[in-house]
C-alpha cells in the first residue's frame, strides 16, 4: 500500500500431477561392413545383438509394453492397434498377436525352471478356469478348454505357474505334479482326490468353498432379518466358520510354529464341534436343498478340510490360488477367446512371468523389459537363472528398478 518493495516471508507449494503420452522412438543399429584392401578376403559386416524376436521391429521394451498391457491391465490386441494408432504408430493386431507368441516361447526356459522350484517345495495349491480356443485340432470352436493354476514355492518367494490344456480330466494334474510329493490344497473338484490317491499326496481342502455354500444357503431360505439368519443352521454355521478364520487373523503375522501351536489349541475344539453339529443335522436336513447340499459338501471333504492344522505353514483355504485367476478371467472378458493352441500356450507363460512377478513386488514392465533384453543374451542356465522373478530387495530389486 506504501509502495515499497516487498519482502518474501514464506511461500506456499502447490503440486499438480501432470501425465504426457508415450514417447515413440526408433531404435537405429548401425554395423559397419569392414574389408581388408590388403587381399580379397571377405566382407565382414559387424555382429546384430541377439533380440527377442529376430528380424522384427519390436524392441524390448515395446514386447513388455504390449505384453503388460495385456496380461496385466487386460487391454486386448485390437484394442491396442487402436491405441497405438493415435500416436501414429500403425501395427495390425496380427503382427502384435505374433509378437506375444513368440514373446511367449522366449521365455519358456524361465517357466521350467519356475516349474522346477514349484516342485520341489511341499505345498502346492491349484485350481482352472475355462478358456476356448477357436482353433484347436480335433475340436469345434464352440467348445470349452482350460486354464490350469498352480501356486506355491516358499512364503518369502511364490511362484504362480498357469497351464492350458484342452481336458479337465485329471490326466492334467498328473501331468502337472510329476515329481511333486507333499501337500495339494484345492477345492472338491474330484479329480484331484483321485490324484492324491494315485500320487501319495496329502489331499487339502479349502474352507472358503464350505462357508460360500452356507452362504448360498442362506440366500436361498430368503431369511429376513440378520436375527432370523443367525437362528438358521446354515447361520450357526457361518458363525462357526467364522471364528476358525477369526483364529487365522490373529496368527497371521506370526511364525508358522506359534501358528500351528494356537491353531492346535484354539482351531481344534472348534473342528471338534462343527463335526458334531455335522453329525446331529445331517440325518434331519434334506439333502437336495440348498443347506443339506452345503452340509453334504463339508461332509464328504471333512478329512481334507481338517489337514491344515497339522502344519503352520499350510493355508485354511485356496483363496490365493482363486486371486491369481482373477487377472486372467478380467483379461477373458475383454479378449474372449485365444485363436490358436501356440496363442494359449504363449499366454499361459507370459502370465505365469507376470503373476510371479507381481507376487514377489517387482513392477511387471521394468522386469519384463530386462528379461526380453538379457535373456536372448544369456548362454548358460545361471545367466537365465539371474533373471528369474525373485523378492524385491537387494541387487533383484535394484537389477529391475
Amino acid at each position: 500500500e506504501c509502495r515499497a518493495n516487498l519482502t518474501p516471508i514464506s511461500e506456499k507449494v502447490t503440486e499438480q500431477l501432470d501425465i504426457q503420452p508415450a514417447r515413440v522412438q526408433v531404435l537405429r543399429h548401425v554395423r559397419k561392413t569392414y574389408a581388408c584392401k590388403a587381399c580379397d578376403g571377405k566382407p565382414v559386416t559387424a555382429r546384430m545383438p541377439n533380440q527377442p524376436i529376430p528380424r522384427s521391429l519390436a524392441s524390448p521394451g515395446t514386447l513388455a509394453h504390449v505384453a503388460v498391457a495385456k496380461y496385466v491391465d487386460g487391454l486386448p490386441l485390437y484394442r491396442q492397434e487402436t491405441k497405438l494408432a493415435r500416436i501414429g504408430v500403425h501395427l495390425p493386431r496380427s503382427t502384435l498377436a505374433h509378437w506375444m507368441v513368440k514373446a511367449g516361447e522366449l521365455v519358456q526356459p524361465l517357466v521350467n525352471l519356475l516349474r522346477d522350484r514349484l516342485l520341489a517345495y511341499d505345498i502346492v495349491a491349484m485350481d482352472e478356469t475355462r478358456l476356448q480356443v477357436l482353433k484347436e485340432p480335433g475340436k469345434r470352436a464352440q467348445s470349452q478348454s482350460y486354464l490350469w493354476v498352480q501356486r506355491g514355492g516358499p512364503p518369502d518367494h511364490p511362484i504362480l505357474l498357469y497351464d492350458y490344456d484342452p481336458s479337465r480330466s485329471q490326466k492334467v494334474p498328473i501331468r502337472l505334479l510329476d515329481g511333486f510329493k507333499g501337500y495339494l490344497l484345492t477345492d472338491g473338484y474330484e479329480a484331484y482326490g483321485r490324484v492324491c490317491a494315485e500320487s501319495g499326496l496329502i489331499a487339502l481342502g479349502c474352507w472358503a468353498h464350505v462357508r460360500r455354500k452356507f452362504d448360498e444357503a442362506i440366500k436361498a431360505q430368503g431369511l429376513l432379518g440378520p436375527e432370523k439368519r443367525k437362528a438358521s443352521l446354515a447361520g450357526v454355521a457361518m458363525a462357526k466358520i467364522r471364528e476358525l478364520y477369526r483364529i487365522e487373523r490373529e496368527t497371521k503375522a506370526l511364525s508358522a510354529e506359534e501358528r500351528q501351536r494356537i491353531r492346535q489349541e484354539r482351531a481344534l475344539p472348534l473342528l471338534e464341534d462343527i463335526r458334531r453339529w455335522l453329525d446331529e443335522h445331517l440325518p434331519i436336513v434334506p439333502p437336495r436343498s440348498a443347506l443339506g447340499k452345503a452340509m453334504n459338501y463339508a461332509h464328504k471333504q471333512w478329512p481334507k478340510l481338517i489337514v491344515y492344522i497339522e502344519d503352520g505353514r499350510l493355508r485354511i483355504d485356496n483363496n490365493l490360488t482363486e486371486n491369481a485367476i482373477r487377472p486372467f478371467v478380467i483379461g477373458r472378458k475383454n479378449f474372449l477367446f485365444c485363436d490358436t493352441v501356440a496363442g494359449a500356450n504363449a499366454s499361459a507363460n507370459l502370465y505365469s512371468l507376470l503373476e510371479t512377478a507381481k507376487a514377489n513386488g517387482i513392477e511387471p514392465y521394468a522386469y519384463l523389459r530386462s528379461v526380453f533384453t538379457e535373456l536372448p543374451q544369456a548362454t548358460s542356465v545361471d545367466e537365465i537363472e539371474a533373471l528369474l522373478p525373485a523378492p524385491n530387495d537387494g541387487e533383484d530389486s535394484a537389477r529391475v528398478s
